[in-house]
């Protein structure tokens, strides 16, 4: 076996071994199963979550970032896909730390909380389906280049809220990422922005977007189909309170991005990713900006338990 194949087979190994909750009870990755008729696979009928967690090596503490807020957003979620979350905020909290100990996490980590319809039946709606709640753990590095990312606005449109609801992290509808995702990669980019039905800038694949003009910081709202993100909510505070900055919720047109003094992204998955081309077009001197720099070193601070201020953001696990 090549040296590729044989990381591949640990890898899978491990992950076949590690501990999930499923269904109210802890097993192993492998024992957990889904039949091929399961409605949240051939329908999208499902809502997730994406959590981090931060490893210290410093202090050998691995910390879940927001995991309540998290949580508190998957409940309205399930809500308006007509979905039942059986446990409550603090529950999930806890099962949350004791499967990152079971799984002995002392790196980087996503969590992945998931509930799906889970009946093995064909016919699709929401009303009348039971469901089924998981959470896995993976390792997980950088989601996205920090030094820089290159973007281009893609050909497909961010789907409409009276289309089908962007902000739930519905699972179906990330198919919309997914064909813009792999547009932007094959053309030779990092990451795609999306547009919104009526030509507003909406977001990334999977990351919310902010700029920088003339000294103002903006970022679309939520009325421009965009995944009210937690780590939004966090770089607007840090803005705001530790910048003395406000940051302007408002429709952003396309070129403006080619214009602005800085871009960048941010998301649970990719924390704070500088954008510094966009349609092969420079975005300021090409290089992450000053604003952008500043708040993506408060940011990743606060993360790793480097600023006591912040502590409240963090669940220890060891």
């Amino acid at each position: 076996m090549t040296q590729t194949a044989i990381a591949v087979a640990e890898a899978r190994h491990r992950r076949d071994q590690s501990w999930v909750f499923f269904n109210g009870e802890y097993c192993r990755y492998h024992e957990a199963r889904v039949g091929l008729l399961t409605h949240g696979l051939n329908y999208g009928t499902g809502c997730f979550e994406g959590i981090r967690a931060y490893w210290n090596a410093e202090r050998h503490q691995l910390n879940a970032l927001r995991l309540p807020e998290h949580f508190e957003r998957m409940h309205g979620n399930a809500k308006v896909l007509q979905m039942r979350l059986p446990y409550s905020i603090a529950e999930l909290c806890g099962v949350t730390v004791e499967l990152l100990r079971r799984n002995e996490c002392r790196e980087d980590t996503y969590v992945r909380p998931l509930l799906f319809k889970s009946a093995e039946e064909i016919g699709f709606r929401l009303h009348d389906i039971e469901d089924s709640f998981a959470i896995i753990t993976a390792p997980l590095g950088d989601y996205v280049p920090h030094a820089g990312i290159r973007c281009m606005v893609s050909t497909w449109r961010r789907i409409d809220d009276t289309m089908a609801p962007p902000r739930t992290k519905c699972t179906g509808i990330y198919i919309n990422s997914a064909l813009a995702k792999s547009e932007a990669i094959q053309a030779g980019f990092d990451e795609a922005i999306l547009l919104t039905g009526g030509g507003h800038v909406c977001e990334g694949t999977g990351e919310n977007i902010f700029i920088v003009r003339r000294g103002e910081v903006l970022t679309p709202p939520p009325s421009d189909n965009i995944l009210e993100g937690i780590t939004r909510d966090g770089i607007i505070h840090l803005f705001r309170e530790e910048m003395g900055l406000d940051v302007v919720e408002r429709s952003i047109d396309r070129t403006e991005l080619y214009v602005a003094d800085e871009v960048f992204m941010c998301g649970t998955a990719a924390a704070v990713a500088p954008v510094v081309e966009i349609d092969r077009r420079t975005i300021g001197d090409g290089e992450p900006g000053p604003l952008t720099l500043r708040v993506q070193d408060l940011y990743n601070a606060i993360i790793t338990g480097g600023d006591p201020k912040y502590a409240e953001w963090l669940q220890p696990v060891w």
